[in-house]
This record gives C-alpha cells, structure tokens and sequence, in this order.
C-alpha cells in the first residue's frame, strides 16, 4: 500500500518578533525564530537532560555531567529548590551539595551549557512544590503579584544571582537560559513580573522559558516575553486510581505540543475566555520529555528504552526543536534540618513518593549506572549533533489519515521536509500494546518515492530523502542516519528492513550490517551498524567508539566505562574499527541478608505504613567490600536500608531487583527493612 502525506506549506520564517535571544562577547548569537532556535546564525537544536546537583553529592558532578555529555547531551538543566536553600527563613545555604556556582563550573568543565530553572514554585516533587515551610504558612497569597510575596521572591532571586553572576552566555559563561516557575497555567501577569524582576537582578540570557502546558489551549503566558515548553511522559503515576490508563498519545504523530489534550475533536481550542496560546510564534520546544517516571506509592510504572526511545523520536517526527529530558540523570532527596523534603500526602499534595529516592527510572540512575534510555536516546542525539542544523528548518507533515494511540493496525508515520528533501519517521511501537506487522509499505513523499518495506517488530525509526553527503545526492536510504565522522556517514540497519542506499545518479548501494560493512562512494564512505551496536555508539575525542556491551565516556582525556571491571570497545580508525581490551582489577562486594527480629522502631515508620498498618520483615545486611553494587531482590511495599541507625535509601518495589552502592553499607551496622505488599497500587509485573 501506498502512504502519501497532507499537503505541505512551507511557513515564513519570523525573526526579532520575541523579546529573546542575545550574544556574547565571542560575537556568537543565541536567537529564537518561529521555526527553531538559532545558534550562531545557523539552526540548532538543542539537546537537554535534566540533572539536580542538590540530589547528588557535589563529589560525583563531574563524572556524572561527563557521562550527559557521552551521551549526546549538551544543555543541563536544574531546578534550585528554594527550601533546600532556604529551610529556615533568612538561613540561606549554597555550600557542599547545594553548591550551584561549583555546579556550573563542572558543566562548563564538561561541555555542557546550562539552563537553571529558579521557580520561585517548582513542583519537582518536593515538599510543597519547593517552597518553605515558612513561606507556606504566610498569610498572602503565594504566587502571586502581591507586594509581600514578591519581596521574598525577590530576595531568593537576588541570592541565586549572587552564586551565578558571571557565568552566564553574555559573559562568556554557560548559563544560556532560564526557567520562570513551573506549571503555571493562568496568571501571565505573573509571569511576566518574574521575568521583569529577573532581568532588573541581572539575569541576562538569550532564553527565558515557562510551561506551556494546560489543555490545548495552552498556558496563559506573556505572549512576546518567553519561549513556552512542552512536556510529554510515557505514563502517568500522579492519575488517580490504580487501573490501567488508555494508551499514551505521544507514540501518535500530530503537531498537538500539550500531552494533556486527548484530541482535536473533544478539546476546545480556546478557554472559555477566549484565549489560545498562539502556537506558530514559537517553535517547538521540549522540557519535560520524559526519559523515564517517578514511582508513586499507588502507581508504579516501568519505563523501557523503547518506551522513552520511540516517544523522543515521534517528538522530533511531529516537530520537536528542543529535546529536554526530564529526568535524564536521577538522584537522591536530601533530609532537612527541620523535616523530609519529599512530596506527600501529609503536606496536601495528591501524591506519596519515598524520602530519598527520586531515581526515576531514567537513563542514568540515582547512583550513576547507565540504564537502557543512556544508549537508545543517544542514537536520536548524534543525529542531531551533526544533523539538526538540517532538520530544524524543516517542518513537520502528518500522514494523510489521522491515528489515534488505539489504532493498532494503522501506520503511524509523518514527515520534516523542506522543498526538496526530508525524513520520514515511522513509529511502529506502543507502551503496553502490540501494533499489528505491515508489509509492502511504500512511502510516496511527493518528491520522492521510497521502494516497499515491511514494518515489523517494535521498531520506531526514520529514513532520509534527498540528503546531500559531502555532494553525494543520496535520493533515499532504507536504514536511519546516525552520524558522520570526516567523509565517513554513519547509518543504522532498520529490524526487518534490508539498507540500501538509492543515489541521484541512479546507482544502488546495499550492504551488510556490522563494524564491517563500509563501502565506499566516490569520496565518501557509508557504515551501516546494527540497532545494537548504535545504541553503545559514543561521540569521544572526534571519532566513534562502540563499547562491547559496555557505556563509554570521557573524564579529564580518560576514556572510561561506565560498568565496573574489564572492558572492550571498537574505534573508527579512519578506514575501519579498532579493536581494545582495557583490564580493569576488579572484585564486586557479595551481600548477605540475616532475617532478624526487629532491632528498633523505624525513625521513618510512617512510609512503611502507607495506606494502612502493614507487617514488616528485618534482614542484617552485610557486605564484604564497598566494591561495586548488590542487589535487593525482596518482594515488598516499600524498603528502607538504614546504617548506624540512619536512614540512608529507599525504595517502592515495582518488581525489579532494587540495586544499592555496596559503598553505602560496608563498614556500617545495616539493616533493611520491607513492608508487606498488597494489591492496592498498580504495577506492570
């Protein structure tokens, strides 16, 4: 069968229409169009992955900053809670961990530029969206322009300016952007004080953004002042109850940017006010593209490579120009002088999430290790690296037939093209459904036609027509561009899908698939790798290394994995892969667990009895090093590990093994603690 598209109409390019954008004194220019952000006057899109310094200790920065950028990451952002900072009012703390000045030096150290999102309310799933207690209890309104609110916002502002001046874009630094409040739907006046109290400070940058999310009428935001971003989540733990939500709309291409709206058809698009955000001012940009989820008590759901892989891709098919993670790295709550510092019930908030754990299930976990999502999102990021200054321009083209996310026969594909070239993206994967196989699919984009193929399997992928390699026209390929390394282009073989690369003067390349498959074309060269070997592919001092199964980074020169122990990788020479076994002395802590009588009251019994009283085990825990992590594999609720009588993780079991640093138990009297599990959450084991 034949796909076709609805009909494309390229828009014109607006520029200066925003009160965005500025320089520094490099002469490069950072400035936002209606289309895409421009980066020293070519288009850009940006890669962004969210990472609390406050959630992790100031000594893993670095490292863990360098494995963002190994992993195609080049923006980190960060909340700054104001009750971490200011616990006790006019007590303010920016030393140790909540050291954000030695935060952004570490950023820069790594490459990496920043966007700091100040609040003053944040959400984050902190105790009271962030702010203090004392703050919570004062008799005015709080996010609000009221005279007494706004002088304690502007004195939080003003601290957080004191540890940032001089690091941002316009300096020379790397703070390119910030983030007024969070999740604010209806009050742009508000807003727009934010901004005019920020600017007044001395926060100077080239983007000021706010949520844009509400229904699909969008966030009531001060029109020309900031840029508004998206959010999109492969699921949904703060919704009530404990059945199985419908399927997700973000494996569904459409141009739709609020995760929110169910459809065109039911949601209106204007508030009964009147007001629509006015969408084709802006272009679409992404902060809160879920890499993974943070557990509820009553849901918890698990999210896959895939899951978060084939959402950014259908982001970016339907027109995404900004790919910001939320989380990308996750981390652990601190306990403060006066209470915990997480989201719960107890302080009127709709959802219980643990003390300590804010792992989120995401690329790189609380403790470091690269999950699924490191690798399988980095395929889409070198892409961008080399190629988004192509794709930004290009607009987004839906399908002839709409699809809804419960249509599981349909294709589900779109298109960015401009006069003359494109990609074409097929999603052919849905959280917790299977899509029925298609065979004999030939996508007609008007400019080109590509020859048939058979989607099949859980595959989410793109394809490019009329890309110009270093003067090659390459007028289709049936595998998915990756990267480039000098004359050398990188591809990735589609499941299923024979690569075979169509040029304009007619002739045919096919390959095989491997670190072996070079070929070359005139005066370039073409890999096709496999979907496995793309997904350990690392960008690492100007070549490609493909780690053997393990996640390689780059720290001070040094090349690294990130797994414990030996490891081996491939690196392209120039005119094929280089072989390298690195011998790393390593002997991982083993781990016994005691059943005992209970040796104390919990100081955290509270969490242990959600929803109800529930029975508890003990087990002594004994490690033999601090080597490396060992596993929790007990069916529980919820699981405390304390040391020295001192909480130090937790955990709501969703039926994986629960992994801890041996480092945090050895040398400490440690007992875990599980309460018994019931059926009043819901789970996906």
């Amino acid at each position: 069968m034949t796909y076709t598209f609805k009909p494309y109409e390229k828009s014109k390019i607006l520029r200066n229409h925003l009160n965005l954008g500025g320089g520094n004194h490099f002469g490069e220019r950072i400035d936002v169009t209606n289309i895409y952000i421009e980066r020293g006057g070519e288009p850009w899109i940006g890669v962004m992955g969210e990472y609390h310094f406050f959630r992790d200790n100031k000594d893993n920065w670095y490292r863990e900053l360098c494995k963002m950028k190994a992993g195609g990451v080049g923006i980190v952002a960060t909340y700054l809670f104001w009750i971490y900072h200011e616990e006790i009012e006019g007590e303010f703390d920016f030393s140790g961990d909540l050291d954000v000045a030695k935060f952004i030096d570490d950023a820069a150290k790594a490459g990496l530029d920043v966007v700091i999102r100040i609040g003053p309310w944040v959400h984050g799933e902190c105790r009271n969206g962030g702010f203090p207690n004392w703050l919570a209890k004062k008799p005015y309104k709080l996010r609000d322009n009221n005279d007494e609110y706004m002088a304690k916002v502007r004195i939080w502002y003003e601290k957080i300016y004191e540890q940032v001046k001089g690091k941002f874009y316009k300096d020379g630094g790397n703070i390119i952007g910030v983030q007024l409040e969070n999740e604010l739907t209806n009050n742009a006046e508000h807003l727009l004080a934010l901004k005019k109290l920020a600017v007044e400070i001395g926060f100077d940058v080239p983007l000021y953004t706010v949520t844009g999310w509400n229904s699909r009428y969008g966030a009531k935001i001060p029109v020309d002042e900031v840029l508004p971003v998206f959010s999109a989540y492969a699921d949904a733990p703060w919704a009530k109850g404990t059945h199985r939500l419908p399927l997700s709309r973000n494996y569904v291409f459409d141009k739709n940017r609020n995760d929110s709206a169910v459809g065109v058809d039911i949601i209106k698009d204007t508030d009964p006010s009147g007001w629509r955000l006015p969408y084709e001012k802006y272009p679409f940009a992404m902060c809160e593209l879920g890499a993974g989820i943070m557990a509820t008590h009553h849901r918890r759901p698990i999210i896959s490579g895939m899951d978060a892989y084939a959402m950014s891709l259908v982001k970016l098919g339907s027109g995404n120009n900004l790919v910001g993670y939320y989380m990308y790295h996750g981390g652990i709550n601190k306990i403060g002088k006066l209470t915990t510092l997480q989201e719960s019930k107890e302080t009127g908030y709709p959802n219980d999430y643990p003390i300590l754990n804010y792992d989120f299930h995401t690329a790189l976990t609380s403790y470091g290790e690269a999950r699924e999502q490191y690798g399988l999102l980095n395929i889409l990021h070198l892409f961008l690296q080399d190629f988004g200054e192509i794709l930004a321009p290009m607009e987004a083209v839906m399908g002839t037939e709409d699809v809804t996310a419960d249509n599981l026969s349909a294709l589900r594909y779109s298109m960015r093209r401009d006069e003359k070239s494109g990609f074409v993206f097929i999603n052919h994967y849905q959280r917790l459904a299977e899509i029925e196989d298609i065979y004999d699919v030939v996508i007609d984009t008007g400019i080109v036609k590509f020859p048939p193929i058979n989607v099949c399997g859980k595959v989410s992928f793109f394809m490019p027509f009329n890309m110009d390699l270093s003067g090659n026209m390459l007028e289709y390929a049936t595998a998915q561009p990756l990267c480039r390394i000098d004359n050398t282009y990188f591809f990735v073989a589609i499941e299923g899908i024979t690569p075979q690369y169509k040029f304009s003067d007619g002739h045919i390349v096919k390959t095989k698939v491997g670190l072996e498959s070079k070929v070359e074309v005139n005066n370039i060269k073409i890999v096709t790798l496999s979907f496995d070997e793309a997904a350990y592919a690392r960008r690492l001092r100007k070549t490609l290394y493909i780690g053997c199964g393990c996640s390689m980074y780059e720290e001070d020169g040094q090349i690294h994995a990130i797994e414990d122990g030996s490891y081996s990788y491939f690196k392209w020479g120039g005119e094929g892969f280089e072989y390298t076994e690195v011998t790393v002395d390593f002997k991982p802590a083993s781990v016994n667990f005691e059943e005992v009588e209970e040796p104390f009251v919990p100081k955290y019994e509270c969490q242990l009895n959600i929803g109800g009283e529930r029975k508890r085990t003990w087990r002594k825990i004994s490690v033999t090093s601090d080597a490396g992590f060992i596993n929790i594999p007990f069916p529980c609720d919820v699981a405390q590990i304390y040391a020295d009588g001192e909480l130090v993780a937790d955990n709501f079991y969703n039926g994986e093994a629960w992994r801890v640093p041996a480092k945090l138990l050895y040398g400490k009297e440690c007992y875990l603690v599980t309460s018994e599990m019931k059926d009043d959450f819901y789970r996906e084991f």
